[in-house]
């Protein structure tokens, strides 16, 4: 880290900047020049964060050299990591094709989409059954009853499942059925809740928030892992814009940003992005040829009687065409669709 002064700072004041750096048990470095003088600081950064130093007479900044995403940083695991759900790997060359209906809306309907996504490929199942929507009068979801859909559609598929936790108060009652939490763009900074699946060690999928930085992701992101649970996902979903010919903005240089930034895996979501079924393929093969570690699409056999996002969702041979095609391009880059381990 490192201490700008103001160019007029007394010796006086320079002094008791360094003697406040020593008595937090850091080395300083002095560096005078004609014009600023700096403090460089030797030691534990995380000492210098808790103590308020640019409240010091004369200090003009303070200036951190380590990112404040200590675990999520490539410095802390120069290696991208890999992220294992349930025997499915993510990340390291490793692609998630994630796939499913918005919502889970019934047992028969469940079923009749995980044999086709499974058919074409899919190695993940996704489906909500607790639903945060803009609207109170909209469809919530089943509940802890399509969580026992899914559960039980996910093992007779042998497809992993992704589903959404809301609540902190609901995080034990979701882990008994999922293989991997997902925190919704509307919860990235939800840090109760951040807190409460960090302390379990159930992979998370975390998206990024309609209006956040890769930076704010990043330290969503470190509070997940500052609670020991290492398995984490990241995922470009698109953000806020003034233009409304998609649903949002698919900001697909968040990839290789992130990836710039940080071990973790991330997969993009252009069904959320873009709102447009006949936006997601294109989108989706430009997130992996820019280095995604997998698509998270949503499915659905009859978009016209869905309960939840019907108009952006795929039908089952408009994914398979996609998949093929994805498997083409992860072959051309070097990467593997992760099996499963079920039937």
């Amino acid at each position: 880290m490192i201490i700008v002064l103001k160019p007029h700072a007394t010796d006086e004041q320079i002094e008791h900047v360094v003697q406040r750096v020593e008595a937090l048990g850091l080395k300083p470095h002095l560096s005078k020049g004609t014009y600023r003088t700096i403090i460089g600081v030797i030691g534990d950064e995380e000492k210098l964060q808790a103590a308020p130093l640019e409240a010091i007479p004369g200090v003009a900044k303070v200036v951190p050299i380590l990112p404040p995403y200590k675990l999520a940083s490539n410095e802390a695991h120069p290696e991208p990591s890999v992220v294992d759900v349930a025997g499915v790997k993510i990340g390291g060359g490793f692609l998630a094709m994630i796939a499913g209906p918005c919502a889970v809306e019934g047992a028969e309907r469940m079923d009749a989409i995980a044999k086709a996504i499974k058919a074409a490929g899919a190695n993940l199942l996704r489906g909500g059954a607790f639903k945060p929507r803009t609207s109170p009068y909209a469809y919530q979801g089943m509940g802890e009853e399509g969580l026992k859909i899914l559960r039980d559609t996910g093992d007779k598929y042998g497809l992993p499942i992704v589903t959404e936790v809301m609540d902190p108060r609901r995080v034990e009652l979701v882990y008994r059925y999922t293989d991997m939490f997902q925190i919704g763009a509307r919860n990235m900074q939800n840090f109760n809740l951040l807190t409460e699946v960090g302390q379990t060690r159930k992979p998370v999928l975390l998206k990024r928030g309609m209006s956040a930085t890769i930076k704010d992701l990043l330290m969503s992101a470190e509070y997940i892992l500052s609670e020991g649970n290492s398995s984490v996902v990241l995922c470009e979903r698109g953000i806020k814009s003034f233009d409304s010919s998609t649903r949002n903005l698919y900001d697909v240089a968040a990839v290789p940003a992130a990836k710039a930034l940080s071990h973790l895996p991330i997969i993009v979501d252009p069904s959320h992005a873009t709102g447009r079924p006949d936006l997601i393929p294109p989108c989706a093969l430009a997130g992996i040829a820019a280095g995604a570690d997998g698509v998270h699409i949503e499915v659905h056999n009859c978009p016209e009687e869905a309960l939840s996002d019907g108009p952006q969702a795929l039908l089952p041979h408009q994914y398979a065409e996609l998949a093929a095609q994805i498997k083409k391009l992860a072959e051309l880059f070097g990467k593997t669709i992760s099996p499963t381990r079920g039937k």
